[in-house]
């Protein structure tokens, strides 16, 4: 279907065709300069009139308190600007691997995204997984190596690692002129110009100049490498290519995209976002080569009455369809719901359903964010990225549709949490108040869990890091005014089976009247890690009859839940619910659910459990003499080096698998052991096993 003939589905009212919508995401490790590269953008489009900076703390998408102290970013943030004639609705996701949801929101209903590297670092941990995020939702990318100025910058080398450890198919579009400090402009490949970019006016005079020498040299060579990806990718380039033509750059550019739309490739430009020079080329390279809307032409979900797959298309004239990847709480209008526009058009007042809870809501007042400014609108069209007030019972990962043409889109996954603290108000008058904010936290972050710990009566939330804990406790104090004391942080240990296990459960209670009477038999079997929990009925004959099969399921999950030998979830495993029988007078569900999670508990019992630990992927950047001490350390913290590389200038990286539970307290060591000059990063990798000696003390402070 041509572009054309997909037009043909615009809104009149629309201000932007859809084909000129780009929605995309910033994405990269911490410290690459995301925020960073995210404000110079605003800048040159004219949204901003200066140059926010994450040092001094006046960046505009990093607008939380928390942020602007810590220099970091924590929640993503969504704007939007115009360049050259195209609307960007851009989200600016947090580099740090505490806050990684907010990264697989936001890329869940982007259209494509800028990954950063650092010219320095390379392809670090957070990098790779931010890349596999993509991946996961099928979004196209585009790369930037940031940070040309500083010292130890490899533009080539960056494209490398992108080529061998994230297996991508890199095209360099745009070349360095100069690096380090002499970095002062970039080529553009495809056009054969230089670009020198003015620091006097913040690089707003772009100087071209035509390329003479080695420059000259690098953009053919950089241009013949281009031209053989793409012919990999299109026939008519390729029979160009191998007939030795040379293409037209307009139709080369066009077969680039393509390709890009395709993720077969990645084109790859350079700047230093920092010093504002070269980010206009990468504004550049995100009008021509992400995806608009219409490129993801087909919207794929399900139906909520028989769970049958059905498709939809983008349009203004489409039935309406859009997914919540996101609520925020704001001071002055209560809760934000964030959602992308899929199809059709939301106005305020309008009626829509969520099929989760089969209940219709409606659209309050329609906003379009600037971080955390808002622009109210009457109506915001397909492919829109926007935030409305008034809803009532939406989470993360709700579908809003028109009652009568009912859509389930595909909503997102979370990791588990992976570090528990218990927390308790300073005052008993604050309970209440405690209670209300990590309801409301707790709705925002699908990552953050709160659950009360029945032995000892105290609250006890779960997060992905000390970090992520941590702004959670800062929150509660400046948004909800209550002062809270914390134990020490505990591991998120997991349960997992060792063998098949087999139960024939009854659960009988006689008293006056009607008594208590379900009966089923059940076997669990183990799974591989990641499985998640399943659960299948095989019964036939009527012997349970098929309303008392979901309490027996609910059964199994809650006694999975509260765990066997230690307290701790039991993960990845298939329960099947083979047989059993009932009493037509004394069964009910409350009976059944409770013989569920007894026939769960003695299947397991007999199985047997493991204790799973969660492992760490550390990436520690050091000067080599401090190497040897460095990589004792992770020894001694039952470590798994996985790879030693030299970076040059005097530096090493040390790659290894680290267990969360030997980690606590790691930064002052490093601190100490380096002289305060090695830096580290980590990010889940992986549960394995608990060694034995560690598993019976578990199951003993039980």
């Amino acid at each position: 279907m041509t572009t054309a003939e997909k037009n043909f589905h615009e809104s009149p009212h629309r201000q932007v065709a859809l084909k000129d919508v780009r929605n995309i995401g910033i994405m990269a490790h911490i410290d690459a300069g995301k925020t960073t590269l995210t404000e110079r953008i605003l800048f040159y489009t004219g949204v901003n009139y200066k140059v926010g900076d994450t040092h001094e703390g006046t960046a505009t998408t990093d607008w939380m308190e928390q942020e602007r102290e810590r220099g970091i970013t924590i929640t993503s943030a969504a704007t939007t600007c115009n360049w050259k004639g195209r609307k960007i609705n851009i989200i600016d996701t947090p580099g740090h691997v505490d806050f990684t949801a907010e990264v697989e929101r936001s890329l869940r209903v982007l259209d494509g995204a800028v990954a950063v590297f650092c010219a320095v670092g390379k392809v670090q941990p957070q990098s790779e997984t931010v890349w596999r995020q993509a991946k996961k939702y099928n979004v196209p990318i585009v790369a930037l190596v940031n940070k040309m100025d500083r010292t130890g910058a490899d533009f080539d080398g960056v494209v490398n690692e992108i080529r061998t450890k994230l297996g991508a198919v890199p095209v360099r579009v745009a070349l360095p002129i100069g690096k380090e400090a002499d970095f002062q402009g970039v080529v553009d490949v495809l056009r054969g110009k230089a670009l020198y970019f003015d620091p006097k006016d913040k690089g707003v005079t772009i100087r071209e100049e035509e390329l003479t020498g080695d420059l000259a040299a690098q953009r053919e060579e950089a241009f013949m490498e281009l031209y053989e990806a793409v012919a990999g990718c299109d026939d008519e380039m390729m029979e160009l290519f191998l007939e030795e033509k040379t293409p037209d750059v307009d139709a080369l550019r066009a077969a680039l995209r393509k390709a890009t739309v395709a993720a077969q490739v990645v084109p790859v430009a350079c700047a230093s976002a920092f010093k504002c020079c070269g980010v206009q080329m990468i504004l550049d390279v995100i009008v021509d080569y992400l995806p608009s809307p219409i490129d993801t032409w087909e919207i794929t979900g399900s139906d909520p009455a028989t769970g049958a797959e059905m498709t939809r298309h983008v349009g203004d004239m489409q039935p309406f369809s859009a997914l919540v990847f996101k609520i925020m709480s704001d001071p002055y209008v209560g809760k934000l719901y964030y959602f992308r526009i899929y199809s059709g058009v939301a106005a305020q007042g309008m009626s829509v359903l969520n099929p989760r809870t089969g209940k219709r809501e409606r659209l309050g007042r329609i906003l379009q964010m600037h971080a955390n400014k808002q622009i109210e609108h009457e109506e915001m069209f397909s492919g829109d990225i926007a935030a409305v007030g008034g809803l009532k019972n939406v989470t993360t990962g709700d579908t809003l549709c028109l009652a009568e043409e009912p859509i389930v889109l595909e909503s997102m996954s979370f990791p588990e949490p992976v570090i528990s603290i218990a927390v308790e108000p300073k005052s008993s008058g604050d309970r209440d108040k405690l209670d209300k904010g990590l309801i409301a936290l707790a709705e925002e972050d699908p990552t953050f869990q709160v659950h009360g710990d029945e032995e000892t009566g105290q609250t006890v939330i779960s997060g992905m890091g000390e970090l992520h804990l941590d702004i959670i406790i800062d929150r509660l104090r400046r948004e909800f005014n209550v002062e809270a004391n914390t134990g020490a942080p505990q591991v998120a240990y997991r349960e997992a089976l060792t063998t098949t296990g087999h139960a024939d459960t009854k659960f009988v209670r006689q008293s006056g009247g009607h008594g208590q009477y379900g009966h089923c038999i059940i076997d669990i079997i183990p799974q591989e890690r990641g499985f998640g929990i399943e659960v299948e009925s095989q019964v036939t004959g009527g012997n349970i009859p098929k309303e008392f099969i979901k309490p027996i399921e609910n059964g199994i999950r809650e006694a999975a839940a509260a765990g066997v030998a230690a307290g701790f979830p039991v993960i990845d495993f298939k329960a099947v619910i083979i047989d059993g029988s009932y009493h037509p007078v004394d069964s009910s569900e409350m009976a059944f659910r409770i013989a569920g999670s007894m026939a769960f508990k003695e299947a397991a019992r007999k199985a047997g459990v493991e204790m799973l630990e969660p492992i760490m992927k550390v990436e520690v950047t050091t000067p080599e003499e401090h190497m040897g001490d460095l990589i004792g350390d992770i020894t001694s913290r039952r470590g798994a080096i996985q790879e030693i590389t030299s970076s040059g200038n005097n530096e090493s990286r040390i790659c290894a698998n680290v267990p969360l539970a030997e980690l606590f307290g790691y930064a002052t060591t490093i601190r100490s052991l380096s002289r305060g000059r090695a830096t580290y990063s980590m990010e889940p990798a992986h549960f394995d096993r608990v060694p034995k000696a560690i598993q019976e003390k578990l199951v003993e402070k039980r």
